[in-house]
């Protein structure tokens, strides 16, 4: 097959269109594809549709292209401390979906694994089922957008609401490690939602803090097989280096852990 590792992060995206859908891995700012981000920023495509956890926060990760105005839609699940992304919701420039965290997981999930749609508890009862949440607002706080209602279904006694599996255009991630058949390793947190974007996109594009020969991941070690990666994006150091902190907090030292001098 080759090997998929791309020339740059912009050759890696240089087909990304205007109106195109992106699953973006990343969970608040750990794991973030930051550099293919800015990459897609570069090319100046816009109107698009975005799905991921959260937006980006502190003008990092996704919230260079929401700040700029490129995008029109996002699914996900947290709106957290971004005030843009808030602002334009609030304010009729930006359509937002909101989905229960794990309900948004198992979307991508499903998508990523042909199933097109699945039942789930989550949400029954509530607007997730019945439909009425705000999608899109006019401006004058009226809703100009909601969501549709769902098909509810019982199992076993209880009910369940009908959700679609989510499959996009470009999916954009991070791993610590990769090889060039484009198997990946996903750090801790960040493992969360990157492997559930990559599954989703039919073309995934994954920047590697770490770029390794074929073989050089033990197959057991291995969180995403190449098959649902079809570009990776070799790191430079300062690159890998570069992750934000959005709340940094410093613990005063223990007096359990304190030398005395004499």
């Amino acid at each position: 097959m080759g090997s998929k590792v791309a020339a740059s992060a912009a050759q890696s995206v240089a087909d990304i269109h205007d109106g195109a859908t992106l699953a973006v891995g990343g969970f608040g700012l750990s794991g973030v594809p930051n550099t293919l981000i800015q990459a897609v920023y570069d090319t100046a495509v816009t109107d698009l549709a975005v799905v991921s956890n959260n937006c980006g926060a502190m003008e990092s990760g996704l919230a260079v292209l929401l700040s700029a105005g490129r995008i029109a839609r996002v699914t996900g699940s947290y709106i957290g401390a971004n005030k843009e992304f808030a602002r334009q919701y609030l304010a009729g420039e930006l359509e937002v979906e909101l989905i229960p965290q794990g309900t948004l997981a198992e979307r991508l999930r499903a998508g990523g694994c042909g199933i097109p749609a699945f039942y789930t508890p989550a949400g029954v009862g509530t607007q997730v089922a019945d439909g009425g949440l705000p999608w899109r607002y006019d401006g004058d706080g009226s809703v100009s957008v909601a969501s549709p209602p769902k098909e509810v279904r019982a199992f076993d006694g209880a009910d369940h609401v009908l959700e679609r599996g989510i499959t996009t255009d470009f999916a954009l991630v991070r791993a610590a490690r990769g090889d060039s058949d484009g198997n990946l390793v996903f750090s801790k947190s960040s493992r969360n939602f990157n492997p559930l974007a990559a599954m989703a996109g039919r073309i995934t594009v994954a920047e590697v803090e770490e770029l390794v020969e074929p073989g050089e991941i033990d197959p057991d070690q291995v969180h995403l097989p190449g098959i649902f990666v079809q570009r990776v994006v070799p790191l430079t150091a300062e690159q890998a280096a570069d992750k934000k902190i959005e709340k940094r907090t410093i613990s005063a030292p223990s007096a359990r852990g304190t030398v005395q001098q004499p």
